[in-house]
């Protein structure tokens, strides 16, 4: 991911397994979209060029935002970035775990769990389950919530959003994704989490069903 195309963003929000609260790398694959990159991130002014000796002005060029980090996010992103292959192994050993201790389930029927095809490598950022339909999913997530542990399903079809409907597409356009989506549960992973905990989870997980 970031390498498809001529541009590809990384965020870097604090749910993400590297973070800074907000934020996010632009990766670009030809040098004539930096500049306009660099204008866009300074509020849309040539502020970067002016202060190199580039332009003998400093003025508002292009569109643009207040995309910069502040020094105290970026030190804090940093630090992580020179751990990321130790945050991605941690996070691999607790997605493996949530993958061995639910085999059965998926032996027996009850669920699916994800899949890495053999070309890919995972980030781990989550790990989810699917089941047989969406009334099931949503009884499991309310009796996990009784028992303290939150589970979420994930992000609404993009194309079936409010904006989505406003670019032309409909409910029903993309079946699989929207069979998908609804019976999709996203369980805890993040930094913190203890193998114990991810245990714990798959065992009240199974008594939900």
């Amino acid at each position: 991911m970031g390498t498809i195309g001529d541009i590809g963003i990384y965020s870097f929000h604090e749910t993400k397994n590297v973070n800074c609260g907000e934020g996010g790398a632009i990766l670009l694959n030809h040098r004539s979209l930096i500049k306009r990159a660099e204008i866009i991130r300074e509020k849309g002014t040539n502020r970067s060029q002016f202060f190199r000796g580039e332009a003998d002005k400093y003025t508002w060029v292009d569109v643009g935002s207040s995309y910069l980090l502040s020094e105290i996010a970026a030190a804090y992103l940093f630090a992580q970035l020179q751990k990321v292959n130790t945050i991605t192994a941690k996070r691999k050993k607790l997605y493996s775990s949530y993958f061995k201790l639910l085999e059965e389930s998926q032996r027996k029927g009850i669920l699916r769990r994800p899949v890495i095809p053999d070309s890919c490598t995972s980030n781990y950022h989550i790990f989810y389950v699917l089941f047989e339909s969406e009334r099931m999913r949503n009884n499991i997530m309310d009796k996990m919530k009784k028992r303290g542990i939150l589970t979420v399903f994930h992000y609404l079809p993009l194309h079936a959003s409010v904006m989505g409907r406003r670019f032309g597409y409909n409910t029903g356009d993309l079946p699989i994704t929207e069979n998908v989506a609804k019976r999709l549960l996203r369980l805890p992973l993040y930094n913190s989490l203890t193998v114990s905990e991810v245990e714990y989870i798959c065992r009240k997980l199974v008594m939900s069903i």
